[in-house]
């Protein structure tokens, strides 16, 4: 009796409670809705001004309440104040303070760092805005809606409007996304959008940076040489060298495409439009799996975005190039962007173009050793380049993702020489042409939440196409090198449990490469094919403890190659343990094989520009190349510090002279051989709010040895013992500004043992060289500047404009000698390659 009494009493002292909050419950609604039934029902009249009460939208009040109660219910939820003009008229006013704008400000979560370009939507409309340099946003109309905030980078987020309709303009932090998994050991690594991860990778976003020296656009692959270890001696992204391996040596990849074609102007501007917004994931040694072909580095570059972003667009113009960018929000789950860029230096030669010019196209000036005279050549060009990129997103369901991805890349280069010979003047027509086109199609789906597949399909071709006609005689050379390059890629991934990821998947891939040469004198015709299929099966383990202290990756990659029967077994290794909050440990190793390379025949193949070509492996003259890489380092962050030292090894087995780019008596040797190479590397860098300053450092020693060759062992030509940089950046309200400096030893160099070359049959004459890179060029110094600045035209308009300076102080340098033979004076002639000289550029670019 009494338990039911008991019962019944909590029972009425519930309902009584439900009854009390009864009008708070049920759906929200318009206030004005509210306040329009409240008239009918009270026989009341409400006074306002609109534009103050649509941004509230709150549960309806009990109608069995009294006005009075409603009133109170409403200025519990609003904030908003009622006064009584008389028993039928009422009037409400806000607070003073939020009769504005409905604005904000949206910062990194970690860094603090303002977030630029994201779309902030009221959600159910068509009305967004872009945040600017600051951060800050403000919405065109007051809405009763919830904001929908969303940025490439960075997770989406949703806040109600009271969140924003508050004194002042509030600020939003944004999350970074991030992949399980993939923790991240240092978030800004010299300047923001460039971060190491616990993977040991290296995480870059062009579009994120603030500003680097000598870089006013964010070009993709110049960006990855101020990361220590990676160095381009001629300051080409077409030789760009990681811990002294060769270019071709490198992976790129663009959207899982495999690119044999990395730059503009051969090497000096990247291939790959700024305006899209790129990731780079750079691997120098433990690389996942998933990632063949390589013995050097891997250089995954992504566009795609997470999430279907909503319509905007971009043109601009700097001193070389015009460009267009624009993505287009097709449907509620699908977007299609466009991106296109082209020169307009076959129309207008700017102060940037020659310069530009002159450092890719030199070599007219050559020294005489034996005379002292200078010989000169004159020539005309007709030069331009252009790329495009393609790419739609469309996800499926709320499982599953499509992406199409196509590229296309251009150089083309018409060149007119003549000299004079007897008293007469010849002349000659040259043409080079180099092309690359790509496309891929991926399909990913979440099964459920902790298994997920990707498939891609993908195809690259590449071709270079050459019409050499000599000056001297009328000798003409027709060359073409192409390359075609098809696959098929599985991955699968599992969360077997909290802290264990299992990966696995298959890659199939044909490549087919053909060189062909044709000269009329002597009568000669070579024509080489070669096409290799080979199958991969990949296997992943990711292990990251529940106190998130130690990470490891252990991963293997079996090569099925069909030609020869021939199985490649590929280790890869990754540890980093936080020994505390500050101080991480990383020990990496890997094993990798390579079977496409780049090889140079002769010096002046392809107008002597672009002189080399993609071979394949034989597994006899031209051998797999095989690598083996370990290294140790700690990461210390403590006070916006950063310390990072990392020692490395690594050797390269299956090398081929002709591969190396010699210039001296190895020239026209063939020989098989590998180079070894240890070094250390260390990045100091310190962030005081907007001020970033970085000095790193890197020490090598890389030498070859090839074997039945005397001397058997000499320095790598690619070996810098010492290289330095330093660099800081600024950033004051829309204001950015970089300056930088670096410096390396001069590259290894033979020199001839005499002035007078010998003759060891008559009209035969040769030079005799030293021993193989006994000698160094110069050492390279050089200072950039780059400032750039924001403003605002609008709402959804806004301008930038920046100014850069490659070698600041205008310094000569040396890099790159040799020698050569004057084929009417048997004179050693001795050949200087200088670097870019003082070379300003400018941009404007609006987004709308």
């Amino acid at each position: 009796m009494n338990l039911n009494k008991g019962v019944f009493t909590l029972l009425f002292s519930l309902v009584w409670v439900l009854t009390l909050f009864g009008q708070d419950q049920g759906v929200a609604l318009p206030l004005k809705e509210i306040l329009v039934a409240i008239e009918k029902q009270h026989k009341v009249t409400f006074n306002y001004i609109e534009e103050e009460i649509l941004v509230f939208k709150i549960p309806a009040p009990n109608p069995k309440n009294t006005l009075e109660q409603k009133i109170d219910y409403i200025q519990t939820q609003t904030k908003l104040r009622f006064k009584f003009v008389n028993d039928q008229s009422i009037t409400i006013s806000n607070n003073q303070k939020l009769d504005k704008p409905l604005c904000g400000y949206l910062v990194d979560s970690e860094s603090n760092l303002p977030i630029f370009n994201a779309t902030i939507r009221i959600s159910g409309t068509n009305v967004y805005v872009l945040s600017d340099e600051k951060g800050f946003f403000q919405l065109p109309v007051v809405s009763s809606n919830p904001i929908e905030i969303n940025h490439v980078s960075y997770a989406s987020k949703t806040v109600l409007v009271n969140e924003i309709y508050v004194d002042n303009c509030p600020t939003f932090p944004l999350n970074l996304t991030v992949q399980e998994l993939e923790e991240v050991v240092a978030q800004v690594y010299l300047t923001t959008g460039i971060r190491k991860k616990t993977e040991g990778t290296f995480e870059i976003k062009p579009k994120k940076f603030g500003i680097l020296p000598g870089l006013v656009e964010p070009d993709v692959l110049q960006t990855m040489q101020q990361i220590p270890g990676i160095i381009s001696t001629d300051e080409t992204i077409a030789n760009v060298n990681v811990r002294g391996g060769t270019h071709d040596q490198n992976l790129f990849l663009w959207n899982g495409i495999r690119l044999f074609q990395t730059g503009h102007f051969y090497g000096l501007i990247s291939a790959l439009n700024p305006n899209l917004a790129h990731t780079i994931q750079l691997s120098k040694n433990g690389s996942s799996a998933f990632y063949g072909e390589s013995v050097s580095s891997v250089i995954d570059i992504s566009s795609r975005s997470n999430s279907v972003e909503n319509t905007n667009s971009t043109i601009g113009v700097n001193m070389i190039n015009a460009e267009l960018y624009t993505k287009v929000k097709t449907g509620e789950k699908s977007s299609f962007e466009v991106a296109a860029r082209r020169s307009f230096t076959d129309m207008l030669a700017s102060p940037t173009y020659k310069n530009y010019f002159n450092r890719i196209f030199q070599n007219t000036e050559v020294i005489d050793v034996t005379n002292n005279q200078d010989i000169n050549y004159n020539n005309t060009e007709d030069f331009y380049f252009y790329d495009v990129t393609l790419q739609y997103h469309q996800k499926i369901g709320q499982k599953s993702e499509l992406f199409f991805d196509a590229l296309a890349i251009s150089n083309e280069l018409t060149f007119n020489e003549s000299t004079l010979v007897n008293n007469q003047t010849l002349a000659r027509n040259s043409q080079l042409n180099q092309q690359t086109l790509g496309g891929n199609v991926t399909w990913k789906t979440n099964w459920n939440a902790k298994n997920s597949s990707e498939l891609s399909i993908y195809s690259s071709y590449y071709q270079l196409d050459a019409n050499n006609q000599s000056v001297e005689n009328n000798q003409i050379l027709l060359q073409e090198n192409t390359v075609l390059d098809n696959g098929i890629r599985l991955k699968n991934s599992h969360q077997l449990s909290e802290t264990v990821m299992l990966t696995n998947g298959y890659q199939f891939n044909e490549i087919g490469i053909r060189s062909f040469d044709d000269i009329n004198i002597p009568q000669f015709t070579r024509t080489v094919k070669e096409v290799l299929r080979s199958h991969a099966l990949i296997a992943e383990i990711d292990y990251s403890s529940k106190n998130n202290r130690l990470f490891a990756r252990l991963g293997a990659r079996g090569n099925y190659f069909e030609k020869w029967s021939l199985f490649l077994l590929e280790p890869r290794l990754h540890l980093n343990y936080a020994l505390n909050d500050h101080l991480n440990v990383e020990l990496s190793g890997e094993q990798k094989n390579q079977t496409a390379s780049q090889i140079i025949d002769l010096q002046q193949d392809f107008l002597g520009v672009e002189k080399r070509r993609w071979v394949l492996a034989n597994n006899e003259s031209i051998p797999i190349q095989q690598s083996n890489q370990a290294s140790l380092g700690v990461v210390f962050r403590k006070n916006n510090w950063l310390i990072h030292p990392e020692a490395f090894y690594k050797k390269v087995e299956g090398i081929t002279s002709s591969a190396q780019g010699f210039q001296n008596q190895l020239e026209f040797v063939k020989v098989i051989g590998q180079y070894e190479v240890y070094g250390a590397e260390v990045l100091i860098q310190k962030q005081i709010d907007q001020f970033t300053g970085w000095f790193n450092y890197s020490y090598n020693n890389n030498d070859y040895t090839f074997e039945g060759y005397l001397p058997p062992q000499f320095a790598n030509n690619f070996e810098v013992n010492h290289s330095m940089a330093f660099g800081a950046t600024y950033q004051w309200n829309n204001l950015k500004v970089a300056l930088g400096s670096k410096w390396f030893t001069g590259r290894p160099n033979t020199i001839p043992l005499s002035n007078e070359p010998i003759f060891p049959t008559p009209g035969n004459p040769e030079i005799v060289y030293s021993r193989p890179n006994q000698e160094n060029l110069d050492d390279y110094f050089q200072v950039n500047f780059s400032t750039a600045y924001s403003v605002e035209l609008g709402k959804k308009t806004n301008l930038f404009m920046g100014v850069s300076v490659l070698n600041l102080f205008n310094q000569r340098n040396i890099i790159n000698r040799f020698y050569r033979l004057n084929p009417d004076s048997n004179a050693i002639e001795e050949v200087n390659t200088y670097s870019l000289e003082l070379t300003p550029n400018a941009f404007l670019k609006v987004n709308f």
